[in-house]
């Protein structure tokens, strides 16, 4: 299976691609980034940016899934509604294709790739190259945030707790 992993935001988002193989429970990392849009645009154009590359992923790597980041309370509140705004646009690209979608928060993802909730960025950065076999840096964290995703759904299929 291939999962397309996305860390949504409108200045950068996050975007990740894992082939996971259940049988062998193996990850092989096929493609990592972020989509960077301009703060000179107008939010309607960055929000469109960042539509046609997550379409453009989804029809370069034919995902099976795509695993987003659910929106957690965020104390600022213009934040929040922007990463809202992406989110929207990520989940409408989705589904005009077709493509399942399964969300997880942070803490979610935290538990299942380091074991712990409230652990670090560094450390979910860590346990994403070790799992995947990364061995350069991953940067910026918005990458790595899109890997650990599709790290954290794979255990999750491997535990039977998803409903594919």
């Amino acid at each position: 299976m291939i999962f397309l992993g996305v860390d949504p935001g409108t200045a950068t988002t996050g975007v990740g691609v894992v082939a996971f193989e259940i049988k062998t429970k193996s990850f092989k990392p096929l493609f990592y980034d972020v989509i960077t849009t301009s703060k000179s645009l107008s939010a309607a154009l960055r929000l469109r940016e960042i539509f046609e590359a997550v379409n453009h992923f989804i029809q370069v790597f034919s995902p099976h899934q795509m695993v987003v980041e659910e929106l957690f309370f965020n104390r600022n509140v213009k934040t929040a509604l922007s990463v809202g705004e992406a989110r929207g646009v990520v989940l409408l690209c989705a589904a005009l294709i077709g493509v399942p979608v399964f969300e997880y928060t942070p803490l979610e993802v935290k538990q299942a790739v380091v074991g712990y909730g409230r652990a670090s960025k560094q450390q979910v950065i860590y346990m994403v190259r070790q799992i995947l076999g990364i061995s350069e840096e991953i940067t910026p964290d918005d990458a790595a945030d899109a890997l650990a995703l599709c790290v954290c759904h794979g255990f999750r299929l491997l535990l039977g707790s998803s409903n594919v």
